[in-house]
């Protein structure tokens, strides 16, 4: 009668041995790899900014310069291997029914759970034929293509990334729910008609300041702010952005309105002197104000911050 019971001991031994031959790396569930954003690819996105000023000026929303800059994007993404779309669509406006082009790369992940990446490319209206809007917002389109290049080259992430360029951010009079923010809205309302689970909104604007001080605006999700905050720690930026108390009104708001988290990494002191924005909406926004280092700063944040939402 010990035959059998020698037999079933032996048999649990074999179990427990072939579970023991696994180690808790091999049992986990595999890490995406951790990104970084260095000083040759934050060249490259000052090239990007530089050649959307010198080939697509002005860009005003509702004109066909604006049109030319979303085909001009979706060709420079192509180049890096990113294939983007651009959704047109017509909005009223205080000037008529005008056509908005959004462009949209879409970077599919392995699981559930959305992070998108936002800039406009947009420029405010009136300022004069030869505007070049190179920080507002030239520097964050530029910076945006050359994040797309990196999150593709990189494979599959957990989450699909949608890096999203935004038409009609600028108003055309005063802005209202018929003038600015067409193109945010637009794809906000998509978003949540299409009952996408979205883990983060990361909007970047006047980003390339040769003199950087991201703000976060209080009209942001706090754990998102929280996060911009570690994450600049971890890349030795932390004094390169801060909190704002006051709100920002910007293209994260429609997210924020459909129930999405959302945080606005924006530099709103863009002038002559510590202090002032007197750059900013005037022909004095040119490239020579922007510089590789301020670009630099940005990327590095929010590829941390996409790193550990990944995480």
């Amino acid at each position: 009668m010990m035959l059998p019971r020698l037999l079933f001991c032996a048999q649990m031994l074999l179990v427990l041995t072939g579970c023991g031959d696994r180690t808790p790396a091999e049992s986990a569930a595999p890490q995406p790899p951790a990104l970084s954003f260095t000083a040759q690819q934050a060249t490259q996105a000052l090239a990007h900014v530089t050649g959307l000023v010198e080939q697509c000026t002005p860009r005003d929303a509702g004109t066909a310069g604006a049109e030319k800059a979303a085909r001009w994007i979706r060709d420079r993404l192509a180049e890096r291997g990113v294939d983007a779309r651009i959704d047109r669509f017509t909005d009223p406006t205080p000037r008529g029914p005008k056509p908005f082009f959004n462009v949209l790369a879409t970077l599919p992940g392995t699981g559930d759970g959305w992070i998108v990446l936002l800039s406009h490319f947009d420029t405010m209206s009136g300022i004069g034929e030869g505007f070049q809007g190179a920080n507002d917002s030239g520097s964050s389109t530029g910076l945006l293509i050359e994040l797309a290049a990196i999150l593709r080259a990189a494979g599959p992430l957990p989450h699909t990334i949608l890096c999203g360029f935004m038409d009609g951010e600028e108003c055309m009079l005063a802005y209202s729910d018929r003038d600015g923010f067409h193109g945010s809205r637009r794809l906000a309302r998509q978003m949540k008609a299409e009952g996408r689970s979205v883990k983060a909104v990361i909007l970047m604007d006047m980003v390339g300041d040769r003199d950087l001080k991201l703000t976060m605006p209080r009209n942001g999700t706090g754990a998102l702010r929280l996060l911009a905050l570690k994450a600049a720690e971890a890349t030795g930026d932390r004094d390169r952005i801060g909190l704002f108390d006051g709100i920002v009104y910007d293209d994260h708001q429609a997210f924020l309105d459909c129930g999405f988290p959302a945080v606005n990494l924006i530099d709103f002191e863009f002038g002559s002197a510590p202090g002032l924005n007197d750059y900013w909406h005037t022909p004095a926004d040119t490239l020579d104000k922007l510089s590789v280092e301020s670009l630099l700063t940005t990327g590095r944040i929010v590829q941390e911050m996409v790193n550990r939402l990944s995480h």
